[in-house]
């Protein structure tokens, strides 16, 4: 049994290059507000959260070297409330400088991936109420009513490997994480 101390995801720190376009996609597209911002010697950092318990959820750094070809950064996943609210992102992304939009369901997520006007892989996503094995990723359709919308993404789970309630996957995962901690 091991005694490590648990811990929880707060944020992630971003490099980039323009800080200002950076702050303005992230505030006017995202919602996020500035927290704080300044700075530490020469580096520029602006803080970033919706939400007031966590003085930052994304703080974007200065200093992203012109020669970096890609993020390192695989994703940035935020949760959106309802679908109504992926649809507004996915609706709406390109107009505010994001490029490479996409609509898939991963079994457990619909989502809608972007990248942001430095390349940066962003996430929103709502949950399903399936466990599907992961990886599993497939387009969908966004522009079909809610309700065949929903018919069609959980039949198309239900085909996936280890597809079941996400609340029986949730009992046993915690049951997994008592024997392990």
């Amino acid at each position: 049994m091991s005694s490590t101390p648990a811990v929880h995801f707060s944020h992630v720190g971003i490099f980039v290059s323009d800080i200002a376009r950076m702050e303005r996609f992230y505030t006017e597209f995202l919602g996020l507000l500035v927290s704080d911002s300044g700075n530490l010697g020469t580096i520029r950092m602006v803080f970033l959260s919706r939400d007031p318990f966590d003085h930052h959820q994304i703080v974007l750094v200065s200093g992203r070297p012109p020669e970096a070809t890609f993020s390192v950064i695989n994703q940035i996943s935020l949760r959106v409330e309802d679908l109504a609210a992926l649809r507004h992102f996915h609706t709406n992304a390109e107009a505010h400088g994001a490029i490479d939009v996409q609509a898939v369901t991963h079994g457990n997520t619909l989502s809608v991936y972007f990248r942001d006007p430095e390349g940066n892989r962003v996430e929103v996503f709502i949950d399903t109420p399936w466990y599907v094995q992961q990886p599993s990723r497939q387009p969908i359709d966004l522009s079909l009513p809610d309700q065949e919308l929903w018919q069609w993404v959980e039949a198309h789970a239900r085909n996936l490997p280890g597809f079941l309630p996400v609340s029986d996957w949730r009992q046993q995962f915690q049951t997994r994480v008592t024997q392990k901690h």
